[in-house]
């Protein structure tokens, strides 16, 4: 039987009425932020359905309209699999065919908060003297014209109409893996409308509400067989079904404009007044230590988080990272035991009904490294504590990049592909690829690379193409 004739999911409810407009609904907020919008309204009420917004292709649209926006979340775990359907979804917009009819939603009276999740590269970062990149062809558009195309341009353009009809503004909460991201949210909405009114800018500043957020829970890529298996648990075929680990965290900054907010602490959200410290023991213990597990991992033929955990030199190596660098950088949350931290992490990798692809991971290096890995290896060095891990997992993305290159792939998969590229294809030996792409100014910036420049040629040279994982604990600098 093929798939058009399987039972198909369909509500017998009517979907809940919508009071958030969530920019890139793909798969991570499907299987965190919605679930924990869905079960606080379970217990406390309130209108808080999602209205959903693709910014770049209909594949989530389609899949999802055609059983009226309920998807199924399937929980993985060597305990066995749970399925789960999720019904807060009430509509989904491609902003491509529609953008005023994302506007429309956005300026809508029942949305009070929009939220995001549009990875790294969405926010069209800048460099050193603007956090938002002007030069950007989506931001030198969204400028140009009154119907967006970029997550920052739908945000402006609409806070603008409800700021020039004498409406109150949305919260906007940011769901992505970033230092202090409604701080970095806030910078560039305000640079962005600086270039449109400064009135309005002045509005924003005064009235809108960017809280702080972390976030944690794997979220693995949906294949043709997860959609299989949770069929064969569910009884019916699910095109947008995604899968999750047991584990979930959202500490959310407890700043929303009018208060105005789904009970996320009913569903076990821990609102908080600052999210700093809990961002940074997530940003560095998980996702950087994800970060060292993707580079070291795939040079190591390895394609999965539990696969290259289950290496003895690696996790070893993991364990060390941990204890000696990464710790060391950090001032922990109140009454956080960074032993227990890690030692759940860890089991956390090893599960391996999670499927996570490290080639999903070693996506956008030259956008996740520079908080993941570069920030506490610095911090460490100008303080006189280790970080020689820290600069081996740099000198695995080098020679990543540098055997992709030489293989004729593209599988770098990052905003700045072309110029890393032409850095190591011009290197004609490890001291002269560590020169060329120190000197690639978005990811390194003003960092005093040169301190660290004959350390990471020495790594190199001891670590070959990083095959014999045994030899990462050998390292002496």
């Amino acid at each position: 039987m093929n798939s058009e004739n399987k039972k198909r999911l369909r509500r017998a409810e009517p979907a809940p009425k919508a009071g958030i407009v969530h920019l890139g609904l793909g798969a991570f907020f499907r299987a965190h932020g919605a679930i924990y919008i869905k079960e606080a309204m379970a217990q406390s009420g309130g209108d808080w359905g999602v209205v959903g917004v693709s910014l770049r292709s209909p594949g989530v649209r389609d899949k999802l309209v055609q059983q009226g926006c309920l998807y199924t979340a399937l929980e993985l775990s060597g305990q066995g699999l749970k399925c789960q359907v999720v019904d807060v979804v009430t509509s989904v917009l491609v902003a491509p065919e529609d953008p005023n009819a994302v506007l429309q939603e956005l300026i809508a009276k029942a949305t009070r908060i929009v939220s995001l999740t549009v990875t790294e590269k969405g926010y069209c970062r800048g460099g050193a003297n603007t956090v938002l990149d002007f030069d950007h062809p989506d931001i030198k558009h969204d400028l140009q014209n009154p119907t967006p195309r970029s997550a920052p341009g739908f945000l402006v353009r609409a806070l603008e109409m409800r700021w020039r009809q004498g409406m109150r503004p949305f919260t906007v909460l940011s769901l992505d893996n970033l230092p202090e991201n409604g701080k970095l949210t806030r910078q560039i909405v305000c640079e962005f409308a600086a270039r449109i009114d400064p009135d309005l800018v002045r509005w924003i500043e005064a009235e809108c509400k960017f809280p702080c957020t972390m976030v944690d829970r794997i979220v693995p890529a949906t294949t043709e067989e997860l959609i299989d298996r949770a069929s064969g648990i569910s009884g019916y075929h699910d095109p947008a079904v995604v899968a999750h680990e047991p584990f979930r965290q959202w500490v959310i900054e407890d700043d929303f404009v009018d208060s105005a907010r789904p009970a996320f602490e009913a569903a076990g959200a821990q609102l908080v007044d600052d999210v700093e410290s809990f961002e940074h023991l997530k940003l560095r213990m998980l996702n950087g230590t994800h970060s060292a597990l993707a580079y070291l991992g795939r040079l190591a033929g390895y394609e999965t988080v539990a696969e290259a955990i289950r290496d003895e030199g690696i996790e070893k190596f993991i364990e060390a990272l941990w204890r000696e660098e990464i710790a060391t950088s950090l001032d922990a949350p109140p009454d956080a035991d960074l032993d227990d931290y890690a030692a759940q992490l860890k089991s956390r990798y090893q599960n391996a009904e999670i499927r996570h692809l490290l080639e999903q991971i070693s996506m956008d290096g030259s956008q996740k490294l520079p908080q993941r890995i570069l920030a506490p290896l610095f911090e460490n060095l100008a303080a006189g504590k280790p970080y020689q891990r820290l600069l081996v997992v740099l000198a695995a993305w080098f020679r990543f990049i540098e055997i992709w290159s030489k293989n004729g792939q593209s599988g770098l998969n990052d905003p700045i592909e072309k110029q890393l590229l032409q850095a190591v294809s011009n290197a004609s030996n490890d001291a002269d690829l560590v020169e060329r792409l120190l000197q690639s100014a978005p990811v390194f910036g003003d960092l005093p690379t040169h301190r660290i420049a004959d350390e990471l040629v020495a790594i190199l040279g001891q670590l070959g193409d990083f095959h014999d994982t045994a030899r990462l604990e050998g390292i002496r600098l």
